[in-house]
């Protein structure tokens, strides 16, 4: 593979038939809190945000494989020696699967990671805006960055946007409107919460402004902890985790 561009995954346990793009978990991730976890670059080794509630799934990952780590910092590496917005879309233009830009397809804009910089999003929308015939979507805590993106009309139709609960601007999301996501601790609590449950992405896909939904937490969790203690909750019930296979 060029080293020139950038690196694209498809499914995995969860995704079914589903593009996906990553950065390194909480280095761009500039609006999380209750989830901010880093896998130290050169070592995998956890640390967690100061303001944590749970560790994040994606960055668990990249503490348990090193070539996933190594992917994603390659993404950022690349996107960072970027000058301008138009540079970043063409860079991400270059480098997009072939199915996506001429086929159709769904690409989640990352797995790892969030928008980093206003530019980087825009890029991003730039992006979707060239290949109506796919569908891109993204989880996103840089609420201040999307509130910008909405005031100037710069989201196209195939791009669907999910506010991640649980961030540094949780006060925007309600005035900005677009669907937004929350992280269960508690079966009941989210059975009780009236909010249908997502799965497999279905949601953050499909669902249209306003159309809110759960998530439970998943990953691995410290010992001891009150996260690992909703994981066995979960468990009991019969709602399990993700892993790479199942």
């Amino acid at each position: 593979m060029t080293k020139d561009l950038l690196r694209f995954g498809f499914e995995n346990a969860k995704l079914k038939g589903i593009w996906h793009f990553s950065l390194p978990s909480g280095y761009t991730c500039p609006g999380a809190s209750d989830c901010l976890t880093y896998a130290i670059k050169e070592t995998g080794k956890i640390k967690d945000g100061p303001d944590q509630e749970y560790r994040c799934y994606a960055a668990m990952d990249e503490a348990r494989y090193p070539s996933v780590r190594k992917q994603r910092w390659h993404n950022f590496n690349l996107l960072n020696a970027t000058k301008t917005i138009k540079s970043m879309v063409d860079l991400i233009c270059g480098s997009l699967p072939e199915a996506i830009k001429t086929v159709g397809g769904i690409m989640r804009v990352h797995i790892g990671g969030d928008f980093k910089s206003l530019n980087y999003m825009k890029a991003w929308l730039l992006v979707a805006a060239k290949y109506p015939r796919s569908k891109f979507y993204a989880y996103t805590k840089s609420l201040k960055w999307l509130k910008q993106c909405q005031d100037e009309n710069l989201i196209p139709e195939n791009f669907s946007f999910t506010q991640s609960w649980g961030g540094k601007f949780d006060e925007m999301i309600e005035s900005i409107g677009e669907k937004s996501a929350r992280v269960f601790f508690d079966p009941d609590e989210l059975k009780e919460s009236g909010l249908e449950h997502d799965h497999d992405d279905s949601h953050a896909i499909h669902n249209k402004r306003g159309e809110d939904f759960a998530l439970h937490i998943h990953g691995s969790q410290p010992k001891g902890s009150e996260a690992a203690a909703a994981l066995k909750k979960f468990d009991k019930a019969g709602i399990k985790g993700y892993t790479h296979k199942s």
